[in-house]
């Protein structure tokens, strides 16, 4: 049986495409160790620490989710579980300044915010990201709009209580650093 020249052309071709998308498709799905660097956090956070969602680019290009922060040994650990591994971050200083913050009311809009900067060290990974530590300056910053008072004789006046409501709230937490593997 002999093959003509248009057949054997046909053939190359298609051994070629195949062993070059094999290629291709086993470089893109190996996961090699980053090499560490810059990246730049951007944080979109979930009810009350939890559930929130990460976007993390330069030396770690990834995304995902973050768990609430859990206290252990006098540190407030969270985790942030990403499509390649996982990273957790010490928030114990940052977590310490927020919540010492006192946002200042708008008496007439009953609306305050605060943001507040800190230094987070990234501790450990696993996955991709084993071996990770670095340190990150995150921000973390809310704003809020509260409920006032319907009634009586503070009707129309914001109401401070801390079981009062919100109207609105917004936050977000980003910031830049430096890791290494």
């Amino acid at each position: 049986m002999r093959l003509s020249k248009p057949m054997f052309g046909f053939v190359g071709a298609l051994v070629c495409l195949v062993v070059g998308a094999s290629v291709a498709l086993a470089a893109a799905g190996s996961s090699s160790a980053p090499a560490g660097g810059p990246i730049h956090v951007f944080v979109q956070p979930g009810n009350h620490q939890g559930s929130g969602k990460i976007l993390i680019t330069g030396a770690v290009g990834d995304y995902g989710v973050t768990h609430k922060a859990n206290s252990s040994g006098g540190k407030t650990l969270a985790t942030a579980t990403l499509t390649k591994g996982t990273i957790t971050f010490d928030l114990t200083a940052i977590t310490a300044k927020v919540n010492k913050a006192s946002p200042s009311l708008d008496e007439a809009t009953c609306s305050a915010s605060v943001m507040e900067s800190g230094r987070v060290p990234v501790v450990s990974g696993t996955g991709l990201y084993a071996g990770i530590h670095g340190n990150v300056t995150l921000t973390e910053s809310f704003g809020f709009i509260g409920s006032t008072y319907k009634s009586g004789s503070k009707k129309g006046k914001c109401n401070e209580s801390n079981s009062a409501p919100t109207v609105a709230e917004v936050g977000q937490v980003y910031g830049n650093g430096t890791v290494s593997f």
